[in-house]
């Protein structure tokens, strides 16, 4: 009797899972693309968040928009509270903390100092996080670059708005906790599983707030929609175009393109805002984005080098190979 085997072609191209190691030069530019479409309507949701200040504040903002990112997240990750440790609530507690701090002075710094100016303010957070993790001394520079960025921008005196300017460094210090709390439930939940259930438990710290609130200022239609607009459009669609980029670009490259964010904000501000910046403050954008890209490039740069001994990237065919074939001929 005899039996019958599978056929195994014995040649032909193997499909390997979408991934950043994995990506052709055409995955990786879609990626790129679905990254810069992330920035963008980011940038373009918190304007049209801004347009809503007259009417609801950024109080009023922040509550809605932190409603509506819940809505559009947690049914689509569906995380479980089941098997949650003590530290792992303390850590999502954490979050949401700070994503009530950070979105709450970012808006109040765009009332009072324009979106551009607070959203180039804002990197000051994740770039004091890379380079408080870096030895080289051209990042050290770069400290002194941001820096020299901050007060050309900002240009202190009598007639600066100091709480502005305050608030958009409270909301780079949220955001460095952010980067290094968000490592750290990473590390202990899977995907975005610690995101959404602090999307979801800071939805349900915001409900009571945004009832107050709107009880002393009642919203109108045209408010309500444009802060949903602004959730969708700086949480939502963001975190969604940001996940299927990282499955086709490094997330070094992916940190390092988040650099130009200012760059859209201002122009969001321009555009949709006519908040007008004058030639100083493009500068003091310009030197802030440009501490950001050398860091940033810093550290793709060593990644390279140290890649492929971890990852074997360099290695996925030998010149072993066609001796391997010939050993596994019928004889």
């Amino acid at each position: 009797m005899t039996t019958s085997r599978p056929t195994v072609p014995a040649t032909g191209p193997i499909e390997l899972p979408l991934s950043a190691a994995t990506a052709t030069p055409a995955q990786r530019a879609t990626g790129i693309g679905l990254m810069l479409g992330g920035s963008v309507s980011n940038q373009a949701g918190a304007a049209l968040g801004a347009m809503a200040f007259p009417a609801i504040g950024p109080v009023g903002v922040v509550a809605v928009r932190q409603l509506v990112t819940a809505i559009g997240l947690v049914p689509v990750v569906r995380p479980s509270l089941r098997g949650l440790s003590a530290r792992d609530w303390r850590l999502i507690l954490g979050l949401v903390l700070v994503f009530s701090v950070m979105n709450l002075s970012l808006y109040s710094a765009v009332e009072r100092i324009g979106l551009g100016l607070a959203v180039t303010l804002e990197f000051v957070g994740p770039l004091g996080v890379a380079i408080a993790a870096s030895r080289r001394r051209i990042d050290l520079a770069c400290t002194l670059l941001a820096a020299v960025g901050v007060v050309v921008l900002t240009r202190p005196g009598p007639s600066s708005d100091l709480l502005g300017i305050g608030l958009a460094l409270l909301a780079a210090a949220a955001w460095a906790a952010y980067i290094l709390l968000n490592r750290a439930v990473g590390q202990r939940l899977p995907g975005l599983q610690g995101t959404a259930l602090a999307s979801l438990v800071t939805a349900g710290v915001w409900i009571p707030i945004a009832v107050a609130w709107f009880a002393t200022h009642p919203p109108t239609v045209g408010a309500l929609a444009l802060a949903a607009a602004c959730g969708l459009l700086s949480s939502v669609l963001p975190y969604a175009l940001d996940m299927a980029a990282l499955r086709r670009v490094p997330a070094n490259v992916f940190g390092t393109l988040t650099s130009v964010n200012p760059a859209w904000a201002a122009l969001a501000g321009w555009l949709m805002l006519g908040q007008v910046l004058d030639p100083a403050e493009w500068l003091g954008i310009g030197l802030i984005v440009g501490s950001n890209l050398i860091v940033s490039l810093g550290g793709l740069r060593g990644r390279r080098i140290a890649g492929p001994g971890r990852t074997g990237a360099s290695r996925p065919r030998t010149p072993r190979t066609p001796r391997r074939r010939r050993s596994r001929q019928p004889s």
